[in-house]
């Protein structure tokens, strides 16, 4: 009898959930436009479910060109309104002058500048034991609230601490995943 893999609690809800576990969260993520997009979507995510984010990513990608810094950097106050009238994403006034804001402030970055500082901002894996429940993961880091007063200090915006952890986990800077998860460090 062969028994089903573990995985983390949250990733146990919905099929969406059980493909993002296992093909996405956590993995490494590097490239300006990639890094954009997720910090984007994370802050589209606050006091949201992720899963809500999840199922509308084809629309952000359609709606934001597919989250090309140099084309975003280019919308127009049409286009922010277009976006307020799109069903395919979240329209949040807030959120969306947001996005717009840092991929301006983004477009005047060097090319491979936001992954550099991004990634500067790793913890040393070898300080972190895997987290054997889900209440072993924190929320916040020191980490993250570095990460989040630097981009704002460079200019961008909707990037608190929370949801600089947020992207720290989506993106691999830590391996959050549960000591026992089928998808932890080598199961990756």
């Amino acid at each position: 009898m062969t028994t089903a893999p573990v995985r983390c609690p949250w990733a146990l809800a919905t099929d969406d959930y059980v493909a993002y576990h296992d093909t996405e969260w956590g993995r490494p993520v590097h490239g300006d436009d990639a890094l954009f997009e997720r910090l984007s979507l994370e802050a589209f995510q606050s006091g949201l479910s992720w899963l809500t984010i999840l199922r509308r990513r084809p629309g952000f990608r359609a709606a934001f060109a597919d989250f090309r810094i140099a084309a975003v950097a280019e919308f127009t106050e049409a286009d922010a309104e277009r976006l307020l009238g799109d069903p395919g994403i979240i329209r949040n006034r807030a959120k969306i002058a947001a996005t717009l804001a840092n991929a301006r402030a983004l477009a005047t970055w060097s090319p491979g500048e936001l992954d550099e500082l991004i990634w500067s901002h790793a913890p040393d894996p070898a300080g972190r034991p895997a987290p054997r429940t889900l209440d072993d993961v924190p929320a916040v880091t020191d980490e993250s609230t570095a990460l989040a007063k630097t981009l704002k200090k460079r200019g961008l915006r909707f990037v608190g601490p929370t949801t600089a952890y947020a992207l720290m986990q989506a993106c691999g800077l830590v391996d959050d995943h549960l000591a026992d998860c089928v998808a932890r460090g080598g199961g990756r």
